[in-house]
């Protein structure tokens, strides 16, 4: 667990994204759960070995199953964006693991399949402020990886957290996501000079991670222009893997597993913007199974 600033931490050792958690005399805020059961318990317990108040709060910044398989462990209240608690209503009970092969972290555990789900309790279409003991807590609708997506900040302290907004070092996930809303997400996200920013899959990121995020986003977004002004097919994307993938630095180990995720969202981004007469959001893979 590292500290960011007084009371707030990070977390980025357990399987899934990283973890964030706001510790304050009032209680505790959670920003997204860990994936395991195993993982939550010992979350929770690193948790309370920290003074904080009784209150608990856990907060999705989306709706990604790899940060919201495991909120049920998490045994508090649940807050999220209203398009999030949406997908949730489209969800079967338990989950059952439908789809395609994503890319994701939840893919490398074993016992996902079978996990029940827990929907947001509390939620909000643009802005919600929390005053937390005196200490105040946002929540802000910023939309561009998913049409849910939230960033949370601490004004109080310069510290935001801001999910899937950036990847630094692994590509981003794109089924879900607006391309030229993200990037003008980021757009904002770079006005946030004096704070420190928490990424949801890496921890503390710079303005020029932020900066790399955005020139891939429109990396991306005019590659999948140029096919759609050909009128190619989806399968068209399969040749942009590649080079696309060769901009990404990451470990070795993850090549299979991030070239996948690239190659999967690249076909369903495209699909649902370029190949359908009337495009209609894609609420979640799992809606088109059951």
């Amino acid at each position: 667990m590292q500290q960011i600033k007084p009371g707030i931490y990070y977390e980025d050792t357990y399987l899934g994204v990283t973890l964030g958690a706001l510790v304050f005399p009032h209680g505790m805020v959670m920003i997204d759960a860990p994936l395991r059961p195993e993982d939550a318990r010992a979350w929770r317990s690193a948790l309370l070995n920290l003074r904080s108040g009784s209150a608990r709060m856990l907060v999705s910044l989306d709706a990604h199953l790899d940060r919201t398989l495991g909120t049920r462990a998490m045994e508090c209240t649940v807050v999220a964006h209203q398009k999030t608690a949406q997908i949730f209503r489209n969800r079967p009970v338990i989950f059952k693991g439908q789809g395609p092969e994503d890319g994701a972290d939840w893919e490398t555990y074993d016992d996902a399949i079978g996990t029940r789900w827990t929907s947001p309790d509390i939620t909000f279409t643009e802005q919600m402020t929390l005053h937390w003991g005196g200490t105040q807590i946002v929540f802000e609708h910023c939309p561009g990886p998913s049409s849910g997506s939230i960033w949370v900040s601490i004004p109080p302290a310069r510290v935001l957290f801001v999910g899937d907004a950036v990847t630094p070092n692994q590509p981003p996930f794109l089924a879900q996501a607006d391309l030229p809303v993200w990037i003008e997400t980021l757009d904002k996200l770079l006005t946030y000079r004096d704070y420190a920013i928490v990424s949801g899959r890496g921890g503390l990121v710079s303005p020029e991670a932020v900066r790399l995020q955005q020139k891939y986003l429109k990396t991306i977004h005019k590659s999948l222009e140029r096919l759609a002004k050909r009128n190619a097919l989806p399968e068209a994307t399969e040749n942009l893997v590649a080079s696309l993938i060769s901009d990404v630095e990451f470990p070795n180990k993850f090549k299979e597993q991030y070239t996948q995720r690239l190659r999967s969202g690249l076909y369903q981004y495209y699909t649902r913007y370029y190949r359908q007469e009337n495009p209609i959001e894609q609420l979640d893979f799992e809606e088109s199974e059951n």
